[in-house]
């Protein structure tokens, strides 16, 4: 199938086109014609799937066959997407300003906290069709009275487990009475515990239809999973050592707060390794600075929380690395699906101690695996005995902060006041932005780490497949798409939203 067969008008054809997309994934395939006919959709997919151009594309072409039916003037709210950070905010607009850039008379834009309110406010009053919007600031707005849901069309609400996670359920109770109650609705998570379906069950209308691809328990068989079994004190050196190889070009680090965050980014940078942190506490200046730091490869380490990484979708990811390991097996699953994506292998190493094996095993029960652990290295600890997944073990789960799963509206601890009159998105701006950044990390890897390490990010690709294709700018969540040129022969490339 490719997106020819899903009745596209011309002008989103072209756009796929140009951004290098021939071929839907599964996600694409079975929400894109629901939602051109204008059925509720419910759908459950983990990240990397293709979701986002499955409402964005065919919300487009909607808006565009019912502004020329109606023959009403544009510059009206006609659909909204509610998401939960952001990053994944600014990702979405970028979407709907790839796939509709032949669509002239659709306006869109993104609103946030954290940042001041004029220019968005400004783009409001100039009139758009399409508000990408994250519910702190939009409420703020709408009591404002600068945001006007009243002739709304379609409605969608990206990520409803992390809205909860995070704290936005209520705020979400809040919106939904704003908004005509003749409507159609996309409602996306990537899991389905019982208060997010309660949550769908007012949402939507009655039998929605269902769309599920890939549960939440599967990881990628592109990304290759490995366990290091390390002392709490030797995870520094250890993570130095890994990053000796210099084949690891572009790593997402992830912690489970703030501090610690902060704290890799300091270690890393004083080993003269390129590293800067995103987090609820930086301001959003910095993490676009540094999120777009990262994608251009000047910055080779991300570290990241949890939630600051939720929706970040960078092309050659082809490593991560859990420095700690998250107390929820899900978040796992979410963490290394930032790479192997769009048909790319990738890598993904798990530094355990002692208090977090009983993690490792919620996650390896999660997944049905057993992960593999690499006994390479130097700071190999009899102290930190390996994970079983068949075995009858009782682990003691830590106390405290760490055995807990996160507050709603935490960032992984400390911080999560509302930002930027009244949002609550990333918590308090402001965070320190820190220097000028160290100097590259030398060269001087050696093949056995090459051996080990791997450098991930080699394209899948089926025999016979064809080179060519540029990818254009904005979007991120097309189908396959061919290789780039310059990457020699390959065949399709599945998507990265």
């Amino acid at each position: 199938m490719t997106f020819n067969d899903l009745n596209l008008i011309d002008p989103i054809l072209k756009a796929l086109e140009e951004e290098g997309y021939t071929t839907p994934t599964p996600i694409q395939q079975q929400a894109i014609p629901h939602v051109l006919e204008g059925k509720d959709l419910l759908g459950v997919a983990q990240t990397g799937t293709g979701k986002t151009a499955a409402f964005t594309v065919p919300i487009l072409q909607v808006l565009q066959r019912n502004m020329q039916l109606e023959k009403q003037a544009p510059r009206r709210i006609r659909c909204l997407v509610l998401t939960p950070t952001r990053e994944l905010a600014i990702q979405i607009n970028e979407s709907f300003g790839a796939y509709g850039r032949h669509l002239s008379q659709i306006r869109h834009s993104v609103i946030f906290g954290g940042v001041g309110q004029n220019p968005q406010v400004q783009a409001l009053q100039r009139g758009v069709e399409v508000l990408i919007a994250t519910p702190g600031r939009l409420l703020d707005l709408m009591n404002q009275g600068y945001v006007d849901l009243r002739q709304l069309e379609v409605f969608v609400l990206d990520e409803a487990d992390r809205m909860l996670d995070m704290g936005f359920i209520h705020d979400i109770k809040r919106i939904l009475p704003k908004l005509p109650a003749k409507r159609q609705t996309l409602f996306f998570s990537a899991t389905m515990p019982g208060q997010i379906q309660e949550l769908a069950g007012t949402i939507l209308r009655p039998n929605p239809v269902r769309v599920a691809v890939t549960p939440v328990s599967s990881t990628a068989e592109t990304v290759t999973q490995s366990v290091f079994l390390v002392d709490k004190n030797d995870k520094p050196a250890l993570l130095r050592h890994v990053l000796e190889d210099k084949a690891i070009k572009r790593v997402l680090v992830f912690t489970r707060t703030k501090h610690g965050a902060n704290k890799v980014t300091e270690t890393l940078e004083k080993a003269k390794i390129t590293a800067e942190a995103i987090h609820g506490n930086k301001s959003q200046n910095h993490r676009q600075r540094a999120l777009a730091n990262f994608k251009a490869g000047s910055t080779r380490v991300l570290v990241a929380t949890d939630i600051a990484a939720r929706g970040i979708d960078v092309d050659e990811l082809t490593h991560v690395i859990n420095y700690e390991i998250p107390n929820e097996p899900e978040t796992y699953v979410h963490r290394i699906g930032r790479t192997g994506r769009a048909g790319a292998f990738g890598t993904a190493f798990s530094f355990v101690e002692e208090e977090e094996r009983a993690y490792l095993q919620d996650i390896q029960k999660l997944i049905s695996r057993q992960i593999d652990v690499d006994t390479e290295h130097p700071y190999v600890t009899n102290s930190v005995r390996p994970v079983s997944l068949h075995g009858n073990e009782r682990i003691i789960r830590p106390k405290g902060p760490a055995g807990r799963p996160a507050r709603p509206g935490r960032d992984g601890g400390g911080g999560g006041g509302r930002s930027g009159g009244g949002s609550r998105e990333g918590g308090r701006s402001g965070g320190r932005e820190g220097g000028s950044r160290p100097a590259a990390a030398s060269n001087g890897a050696s093949a056995d780490t090459n051996r080990r390490f791997g450098s991930g990010g080699a394209r899948v690709r089926p025999e016979g497949g064809t080179g060519g294709g540029n990818s254009g700018g904005g979007g991120r969540s097309g189908g396959r798409r061919p290789s780039r040129g310059g990457e020699g022969g390959g065949g399709p490339r599945r998507s990265s939203f």
